[in-house]
């Protein structure tokens, strides 16, 4: 289980208020891991139109398709419904397909994302695919996966509440995700509480470098001096008081 922080809904909405490069540039900032890790890579795709960001804590499960379930491989999924709920919410459910080839047959259609919902699901991201798209955005679910397909073929989950390997990075049950059309951003559960209070500064910082490049008249020699500022002032940004790294 993922570290989850203690936040409020009004700080979880205020995280939609950024773009998921903003974020990632913000939690740079924090020194807590490398700046080639922490997102999914572009196999996990967008599907649906967004007004603002998905955030939520991931709720996990690990499914097949190609074949029916051997004896003993299908878990419950009454169960899984049960243990969501010790998830808070919102929630996001990341789904890892386990076919030797992702995409045979998708968990998710109109059906299961309004059952989800009404478990206080936001969203899902999955290696595999999804169908009934058009059903599914109207309901206001997300989808962010690797295929759209026709048949949920002979699906049926194998395992939850474990990490999971989906679009190249490990996600852990309860990590806090936040997802637009660049992709999909984990967030360190430490840095959380403190990320848009640091992601507000930086955005402040390009949007004044912004605005002096748009100035009429303006030169290459301002652009020189402006841009040593501009990074100067981004490297100057540290974390707020009271973050313990």
């Amino acid at each position: 289980m993922a570290n989850i922080p203690a936040l409020t809904a009004a700080q979880l909405e205020r995280l939609q208020d950024f773009s998921t490069p903003t974020l990632s540039n913000a939690i740079e900032t924090f020194g807590v891991r490398p700046r080639n890790w922490g997102y999914m890579n572009a196999s996990i795709r967008c599907l649906q139109p967004m007004s603002k960001p998905m955030v939520g804590y991931a709720v996990t499960g690990r499914f097949r398709c190609a074949e029916p379930a051997a004896p003993g491989e299908s878990a419950s999924r009454y169960e899984f419904w049960d243990w969501l709920l010790t998830i808070p919410e919102p929630r996001v459910v990341v789904l890892q397909d386990l076919d030797d080839l992702p995409g045979v047959g998708s968990f998710w259609g109109e059906i299961m994302a309004t059952v989800h919902l009404a478990l206080g699901c936001v969203g899902t991201i999955t290696n595999g695919g999804v169908r009934d798209v058009p059903e599914v955005q109207a309901l206001g679910f997300h989808y962010f996966a690797a295929q759209v397909l026709v048949s949920h073929a002979y699906v049926h989950m194998v395992d939850f509440g474990t990490a999971v390997e989906v679009g190249g990075v490990t996600v852990q049950p309860g990590q806090l995700l936040h997802a637009d059309p660049h992709g999909v951003l984990l967030i360190p559960g430490q840095v959380a509480p403190h990320l848009a209070e640091v992601a507000e500064a930086f955005d402040a910082v390009e949007q004044e470098f912004l605005r002096r490049v748009r100035a009429p008249g303006f030169t290459l020699d301002e652009l020189k001096a402006d841009l040593e500022a501009f990074h100067a002032q981004r490297a100057a940004l540290r974390p707020p008081p009271g973050f313990g790294g």
